[in-house]
């Protein structure tokens, strides 16, 4: 058995490895970087965003929208926007706010401080150069955090954005997605979906679209309207 100083010493490594994974991976982290995870609760509007892309199947996305006249916000990949040009400069067409979800998709965590500014500045100026936009809002993929991060995101005027209900439709049904956003639905709300899968060319959103086409009026008929990250922060 341990004494009373190997005791001690085990508590304060599980405490730091707790420590760690919240840093890491939690929503409400800012320990390794500025980052925000919902919006004031006095008014009844919530951000819709989505990570991963584009795609191929985005523009399907994106008519969903238009036809409920909602406005979301895209953390769009750099290889992804280098891949699909067109669809990236549609996106900002259609009046929806475009976010860096970094260049290549990568675990950030024991990676270099060099490696995570290099991906991080590599989406940037792709989604620049293709779309004019900088971006000004950044989601980490996976949404891990690791140390360097912050510096890189201050030396590009990047603020955080992680999620309040992240709807896995990467790997629920369509049915599932949108029970698990209206049972944790609030003001304020930032709601993480995907329209892409990581950079995999032509990948099947089918489970975003059919989710997104119930869950929107879904939320539109309980009286939340539907802004931008950046309207949502303001």
């Amino acid at each position: 058995m341990p004494g009373p100083i190997g005791w001690a010493a085990i508590a304060a490594v599980v405490t730091l490895a707790l420590l760690l994974t919240y840093a890491v991976r939690g929503r409400s982290a800012t320990l390794l970087a500025s980052s925000i995870w919902k919006g004031p609760r006095d008014r009844a509007v919530v951000a819709l965003t989505f990570d991963d892309g584009p795609s191929e199947s985005t523009p399907l996305l994106l008519e969903i929208l238009a036809r409920f006249g909602v406005r979301a916000t895209f953390f769009v990949n750099g290889a992804n926007v280098s891949r699909l040009p067109e669809i990236a400069r549609q996106i900002q067409r259609a009046g929806h706010e475009i976010g860096n979800h970094g260049q290549s998709h990568p675990y950030y965590y024991f990676r270099s401080a060099a490696f995570i500014r290099d991906d991080l500045s590599a989406a940037q100026r792709t989604i620049a150069e293709v779309t004019g936009v900088e971006p000004r809002f950044f989601r980490a993929p996976y949404g891990v955090r690791w140390f360097g991060l912050g510096a890189a995101q201050a030396s590009l005027g990047l603020m955080g954005v992680m999620w309040t209900i992240i709807g896995q439709d990467w790997k629920r049904p369509a049915g599932a997605v949108v029970e698990r956003v209206m049972k944790n639905i609030r003001n304020g709300a930032i709601i993480c979906l995907h329209d892409g899968r990581t950079t995999t060319a032509n990948p099947d959103i089918r489970a975003t679209l059919d989710a997104v086409s119930s869950l929107v009026p879904q939320l539109q008929s309980r009286g939340y309207n539907f802004v931008t990250v950046s309207e949502l922060t303001r």
